[in-house]
């Protein structure tokens, strides 16, 4: 039967991908990969020979309706995305909503995603949290983290090397200089570390740290 399988890769280790997962991308017709490039070694390593077509955010509004009615023709995919679980900040939500208005079945399966093992690694309150993935850059930061400083969850943000920095002087001006922060960076990877510490004092930290990886950032909620 026809449907779309939404399969989550692996964020850096490569023993971290199911067996259920690896079944379905040799079983599907075509596998949808938001980099081919990137996808084409995890593919190799395993030896999965299922061809792939690209889809990613710049190409998604025009294939969607395209993918949608190859589907309903009897075709099965696959979707991957560079690392994680599709449509977790990456592409997948566009498709998944438009299989779900054309009666289409998606099975989403278990798996890598980076934002769990570090909520669980930083030692903050995990019963309840927030994720808002990559803040705003430029418009709507300033109204966003404004909002964010009511909050009483912990939050999960997403961040890259280079804003890290900027975005950690953001944390001490909205939530306070005490405010308690974990970073996790190149999570399963031979470097993998978790930082923890006010947002004050990782500020200094990596004003003499270059950072590196890519970031999940654990910020306590307000008191």
């Amino acid at each position: 039967m026809s449907k779309l399988y939404l399969v989550p890769t692996p964020i850096g280790n490569l023993e971290d991908i199911t067996l259920r997962s690896l079944r379905i991308l040799k079983e599907v017709d075509y596998i949808l990969a938001e980099d081919t490039r990137t996808s084409s070694k995890l593919l190799r390593h395993f030896e999965i020979t299922t061809p792939m077509i690209s889809h990613h955010m710049h190409n998604e509004h025009k294939t969607v309706d395209k993918l949608v009615e190859r589907i309903k023709e009897g075709e099965t995919f696959a979707l991957i995305t560079d690392a994680g679980t599709p449509a977790i900040s990456d592409p997948g939500f566009l498709l998944s909503r438009a299989c779900v208005k054309n009666d289409i079945e998606i099975d989403c399966l278990p798996g890598a995603t980076a934002f769990v093992p570090a909520l669980v690694n930083s030692a903050l309150p995990n019963d309840k949290f927030i994720f808002e993935g990559f803040i705003p850059v430029k418009k709507g930061r300033q109204t966003r983290f404004k909002f964010l400083a009511e909050e009483t969850r912990t939050i999960i943000i997403y961040e890259s090397p280079h804003k890290i920095i900027k975005t950690l002087n953001d944390f001490v001006t909205y939530f306070g200089a005490d405010r308690n922060v974990s970073i996790s960076r190149e999570i399963t990877k031979l470097h993998e570390e978790t930082i923890r510490g006010t947002a004050e004092e990782l500020v200094t930290l990596f004003e003499t740290k270059t950072p590196r990886g890519e970031m999940v950032v654990i910020v306590e909620g307000k008191k």
